[in-house]
């Protein structure tokens, strides 16, 4: 070996030595800590990075916690973790990142956030993995009529003749609509390409060539509501987007279409969407409602043509884990000096 070949000794002692950072831990329930990180959280347990509290903080009230929020350098939150004050952030003049085990952080944290310096990293492209492909698992069964077919054959018990009661079934040329080019947005439209369907997206931040680029054409709302065989929705939940499917939307779409919404309930007008179904013009296929948990009488419950799950599609079981992952991935990162691989900027 020439000595061309050896690296010098403090460029050596650089890449392997951490930088010393202490964090905390912030979750509610307390026990979502072992489903996301690992027993003991193992996936935390990164050289260099040294946790403060023995068990995930559910609120910064008592003095304990406060006393590890004043030493952390990074706070690890995840669902239901608490969010911080411009006094919490007061009171932790060390706190420099936050990872967050889910899709965003900032409604964690003040505006202020910004202004002090706060990195943020977040765990929404890993969390919209499962809910891409459960979509994509769904659009498969909802052109294959595969719901319709269940019904039929627990009804009749008996010989089902595929081609004389579902004709049009297949995915072999059928439209799909895209609302939203939103992570999980662009992960269902990439891999619709391995499918030969055609593919709509509107997005009103999307431009046409860009659309195009995804592998889809970029159309108006309407226009995908009345072209498309199955629509799915994917925009974030804003003001601009609260009832953006209306009865006017879903009396657009044709005969036998399937609405799938694995988005937010309140993007869709529920009333006008259960008006709609109850002709049984068209399927729905509903991850996510408003409320969250339908009261016990409500009718989507009965409908034949709804398939109801209870906001399955995001990560969950073993899908959890690879969310924790990543944090322990981005809080290595922070030990190396090296950037996050997944900043979310904050507003």
């Amino acid at each position: 070996m020439t000595s061309a070949s050896v690296l010098p000794t403090s460029s050596a002692a650089e890449a392997v030595v951490p930088n010393p950072v202490c964090f905390v831990v912030a979750l509610d329930p307390p026990d979502l800590a072992e489903h996301l990180f690992g027993r003991d959280l193992e996936s935390l347990k990164v050289p260099g990075a040294t946790r403060l509290n023995s068990r995930p903080i559910s609120a910064f009230d008592d003095d304990e916690s406060r006393a590890a929020l004043a030493r952390a350098d990074v706070l690890i939150t995840g669902w239901g973790a608490p969010a911080l004050s411009d006094d919490h952030l007061n009171a932790a003049p060390n706190l420099k990142f936050v990872l967050h085990a889910g899709g965003q952080a900032g409604g964690l944290l003040p505006p202020s956030a910004r202004d002090r310096g706060i990195h943020v990293s977040n765990a929404g492209w890993v969390n919209a993995i499962p809910v891409a492909e459960f979509t994509l698992a769904m659009i498969i069964l909802a052109n294959k009529q595969a719901f319709q077919a269940q019904r039929l054959y627990r009804d009749r018990q008996g010989y089902i003749d595929r081609e004389v009661e579902f004709p049009a079934a297949g995915n072999v040329g059928k439209t799909i609509g895209v609302v939203g080019a939103s992570r999980i947005g662009r992960i269902v439209i990439e891999r619709l390409g391995d499918l030969d369907v055609d593919v709509l997206v509107y997005d009103p931040y999307l431009s046409s060539a860009d659309a195009a680029k995804l592998g889809g054409r970029q159309v108006g709302l309407v226009e995908l509501m009345a072209s498309s065989d199955v629509v799915t929705l994917h925009p974030p939940l804003n003001s601009s987007t609260v009832h953006l499917i209306g009865a006017t939307e879903l009396s657009a779409m044709r005969d036998g279409a399937t609405l799938i919404n694995t988005s937010r309930g309140l993007v869709v007008d529920q009333g006008a969407l259960v008006t709609e179904l109850r002709t049984g013009r068209i399927q729905a296929i509903l991850d996510v409602t408003h409320p969250e948990v339908l009261p016990a009488d409500d009718e989507l419950y009965a409908l034949p043509n709804v398939f109801l799950t209870p906001h399955i599609a995001g990560s969950m079981g073993a899908e959890i884990r690879r969310m924790g992952e990543q944090v322990g991935s981005e809080l290595e990162r922070i030990t190396r000096g090296e950037p996050l691989a997944f900043p979310e900027a904050l507003r």
